[in-house]
């Protein structure tokens, strides 16, 4: 009795760890309608929310869905050398000697744009103008 009492606990210890590394249905049909055909997604969970990871026509992209598959934010990766301007300056001033390793434009689900500077496991973040915004843990 305790081999099969143990049985069925790891195995629904599994089968709720792939659960949890996975996105529910309607975030991924909300995902399989606008990106149709992409393969590879990765998705994680942020935040209550989900991230799912993938590439499209060479660009690293992100999108994150709530549980219900609407559409928070979508993310491409840029080159550093690709981020606004104010956004160099003010990097270059605050963060003296530090590299900017790359870059992010996020589009809010509300069309509002922002950018991260990625440098030593944190994003620098700026709204549309270079602003800063924030500074968050990567």
């Amino acid at each position: 009795m305790k081999k099969i009492f143990m049985a069925v606990l790891v195995f629904t210890t599994i089968a709720a760890s792939a659960q949890m590394a996975g996105a529910p249905a309607a975030a991924k049909a909300a995902f399989a309608k606008v990106y149709p055909g992409v393969a590879n997604v990765k998705w994680e969970k942020e935040d209550g929310n989900y991230e799912a990871s993938f590439e499209q026509k060479g660009q690293k992209l992100s999108v994150i869905y709530d549980a219900k598959g609407v559409l928070k934010e979508s993310e491409i990766e840029i080159k550093a050398s690709e981020l606004p301007a104010a956004v160099t300056a003010y990097m270059q001033q605050h963060y003296k000697g530090i590299t900017v390793k790359g870059g992010a434009k996020i589009t809010k689900a509300d069309g509002t744009i922002n950018y991260e500077a990625a440098v030593k496991g944190k994003d620098i973040v700026f709204d549309a103008n270079g602003k800063f915004i924030k500074e968050e843990k990567d």
